[in-house]
């Protein structure tokens, strides 16, 4: 362990420029700066050692900027910025202190000055794997919660959809859902990813969307008396298919459209008639607007996971030194579960 205001190398990845689109290894390069491992005087930023990095869908480039978007992964010669675990090596803030492990928002570097503390969540359960605070216990978990329980209001016996069901979401919507007694079933992108939603995570039925050429059919197939909640990372034609098989008053949670996000022309939809025919409500959301329900939401999922009520399957990626390829594998779904970068164990 470096000592108190030594002076250490500090590898980073970085961005070459903003991007259009999926990000490339070509996007990205490495740059070793020095850091004091010192917080400076009267500050209350807080200085951490990064343990683990987030692979999330989010990272990429987009099409037309968001406005109150908390942060962008890709900005010219920055390091890539996205959730993490930390270890905190020294703090001038109240809320944190040496010692302790934190999740939130990074730069991809071995070391980070934390100046936004606000996105900072300090770690107070350390008998889970560590890691879990990137996906599982983290922003995805949050989502997960968010959108199933707060815009769905799920009831036992209601037929629930969840599409890009094998990313880190998408897993634990899922079991939720069957805790809940309800019927469920996803989709996912490859025939190992179906095999591991049925015998791993419990999934009444799963289909590979690859393989489906009438994803109505597909659905009636799963759903033949229709659905009742659809939780949607995906949009496009899932959506519009989707549309045409929700029951009376279904409930439709949208948390991403990753099939439109590198699209030039978005694709239309073209069943929306049927939110009127069946009284549907559908609702775009954002995981900062729950925040403040965390610590709900660690008292819901955090026995489930010590009774292996809830799995997790993690993609683990070891060095900073292949975080760029393990960032570009999750857009061909070249990972399987939640990828993450381990930057070191301690």
């Amino acid at each position: 362990m470096a000592g108190d205001g030594e002076e250490v190398r500090n590898k980073q990845v970085l961005a070459r420029d903003y991007i259009d689109g999926n990000p490339k290894e070509t996007d990205m390069y490495f740059n070793t700066s020095s850091l004091s491992l010192k917080v400076p005087e009267g500050s209350k930023e807080v200085l951490v050692k990064n343990l683990y990095l987030s692979c999330d869908p989010y990272m990429r480039g987009i099409k037309v900027k968001i406005p109150d978007r908390l942060f962008y992964s890709f900005a010219p010669h920055s390091p890539i910025v996205g959730y993490r675990v930390a270890k905190v090596l020294e703090s001038g803030h109240p809320d944190f202190k040496k010692g302790d492990f934190v999740w939130g928002v990074t730069k991809w570097e071995e070391y980070s000055l934390i100046t936004m503390t606000e996105s900072l969540f300090k770690i107070q359960h350390i008998d889970v794997p560590l890691s879990y605070y990137t996906g599982l216990l983290g922003m995805p978990g949050m989502t997960a919660y968010a959108g199933f329980y707060e815009l769905c209001s799920p009831k036992k016996g209601e037929y629930v959809f969840v599409s890009s069901a094998f990313g880190a979401v998408g897993q634990l919507v899922g079991q939720l859902a069957k805790l809940m007694g309800c019927y469920v079933a996803g989709s996912a992108g490859s025939k190992e990813k179906v095999d591991i939603l049925k015998s791993k995570f419990g999934f009444d039925e799963a289909f590979n969307y690859k393989e489906e050429h009438d994803l109505d059919a597909a659905l009636k197939r799963c759903f033949p008396e229709g659905i009742d909640i659809y939780f949607d990372n995906v949009g496009g034609k899932m959506l519009d298919a989707v549309l045409l098989n929700m029951r009376l008053h279904g409930r439709i949670a949208v948390a991403g459209m990753i099939s439109q996000y590198n699209l030039d022309q978005p694709e239309g939809i073209r069943n929306l008639l049927s939110l009127v025919y069946k009284r549907i409500r559908i609702e775009g959301f954002t995981v900062y607007d729950y925040y403040h329900l965390f610590p709900n939401f660690l008292d819901l999922v955090l026995p489930y996971i010590r009774e292996g009520k809830i799995v997790y399957v993690e993609d683990i990626a070891e060095g900073l030194e292949n975080g760029p390829a393990a960032l570009v594998g999750i857009f061909s779904g070249h990972n399987v579960g939640k990828q993450v970068v381990v930057v070191a164990r301690e």
